[in-house]
């Protein structure tokens, strides 16, 4: 009778398992999906498939004929018009501006005497009249859709401004993010390997036991307390010691991310070392090898794979970080010339920016989304590569 409850028992938690391990993967691949999707569309497809014509203050306006009475929303357009006539009522008569629109080429306004033309935004025009009190203008915005946009322009462009003239360009984003990562792993892993081997092969069980604690608590600290630290620390250190006017740059965000990937690699460094049989430090002992050379000619070739695996989660944290980096960076989305130059991550102006992003805007945040995941399997991809020929 047990025997026969621990089966089903066996049973009902093999299925739920089962079950758990299904919906977890099709959340993730949802989740995965919805990125993908959002994220392409703006080299896929335009903003709108026509064009949108938004009043203030106007009761009654009539677009090619076609009358509109205190319409709420935006009045569309078919894009494949090639002139569109507007009339209205306003201050001093009637009104009737007109533009034309060829081959994607900006609209053409005319007949708008007695009013102004401006353009606020890209692919944005606004015609402005007097209206019947001071201060409360009639306003006609045409807002035009914007095309596909170019991958090439996206991934190297070198201005980012989509807010006013919609340029998408993530060239110095990315050399930001690849610097100051590359920057904080080549600085933080010598001395967290050195740590690690330090903890599992010199220092006796207790006080290694006691360090060991101490650096798991430090894994575990948010990187808003890191960068809290650094804009206090680090930043100021960083202006009075290279004579700068602002501390903000790549040599502290790099400072700044090597000691918040120290923890990680310590942890997985020494808990590497410690699973190589002791058989293997007592047969380098045995031909004469110090405990030095031990250490490192015969202990850490056998750990290698844990040491890389390591690596790769630094590089995945320092690339992927978010709230330290931009506390210290500065944020400015320029190419740096040099180390001690403002930088912007990637991470960064997706936390930055989608608080208020709206239509292409907001894709083009899923785009760099994309493009960071893109770059974090290319960084770990070749460090696998790279592993492999050693190897060999």
């Amino acid at each position: 009778m047990l025997g026969m409850d621990r089966k089903k028992t066996d049973v009902f938690f093999a299925w739920l398992f089962r079950a758990v391990s299904l919906v977890s993967a099709l959340a993730l691949g949802a989740i995965l999906l919805f990125v993908l999707i959002q994220g392409s569309a703006p080299f896929l497809f335009p903003t709108a498939p026509e064009i949108r014509i938004v009043t203030e203050r106007v009761g009654e306006i009539e677009v090619n004929g076609q009358a509109y009475r205190d319409h709420a929303g935006f009045i569309a357009v078919p894009e494949s018009a090639s002139s569109v006539s507007l009339r209205f009522t306003g201050k001093g008569g009637e009104r009737t501006p007109s533009f034309t629109v060829e081959n994607g080429k900006p609209p053409v306004f005319t007949g708008y005497d007695g009013g102004k033309l401006a353009s606020p935004e890209a692919f944005v025009y606004t015609l402005s009249y007097p209206g019947a009190v001071a201060g409360l203008e009639q306003k006609v915005h045409v807002i035009m859709p914007e095309p596909a946009y170019g991958v090439g322009a996206f991934l190297f462009g070198l201005d980012w401004r989509p807010t006013y003239n919609k340029v998408y360009g993530i060239l110095p984003m990315i050399v930001g993010t690849v610097l100051v990562a590359l920057g904080a792993v080549l600085l933080g892993m010598p001395v967290g390997l050195l740590c690690g081997v330090f903890l599992a092969e010199f220092l006796s069980e207790k006080p290694a036991a006691i360090l060991r604690s101490g650096i798991e608590i430090l894994a575990g600290i948010p990187s808003v307390v890191y960068g809290f630290f650094g804009l206090l620390v680090i930043v100021p250190w960083v202006k009075r010691v290279f004579q700068v006017p602002s501390g903000n740059g790549m040599v502290s965000a790099i400072l700044v991310l090597a000691v918040m990937i120290l923890p990680t690699v310590i942890v997985i460094s020494e808990t590497s070392l410690r699973a190589v049989p002791q058989s293997c430090r007592e047969a380098s002992l045995a031909l004469g090898a110090t405990r030095m050379q031990t250490a490192w000619c015969a202990v850490l070739p056998h750990a290698h794979s844990g040491v890389i695996a390591g690596v790769i989660l630094g590089i995945s944290r320092a690339v992927g970080e978010t709230m330290a980096v931009i506390l210290v960076a500065g944020n400015s989305s320029q190419l740096p010339r040099g180390p001690l130059d403002s930088v912007r991550t990637l991470t960064a102006t997706i936390a930055l920016e989608m608080g208020y992003a709206q239509g292409r805007h907001g894709e083009m945040l899923f785009s760099i989304g994309i493009t960071l995941f893109a770059l974090i399997l290319g960084l770990n991809g070749f460090i696998l590569s790279l592993r492999r020929r050693v190897e060999r």
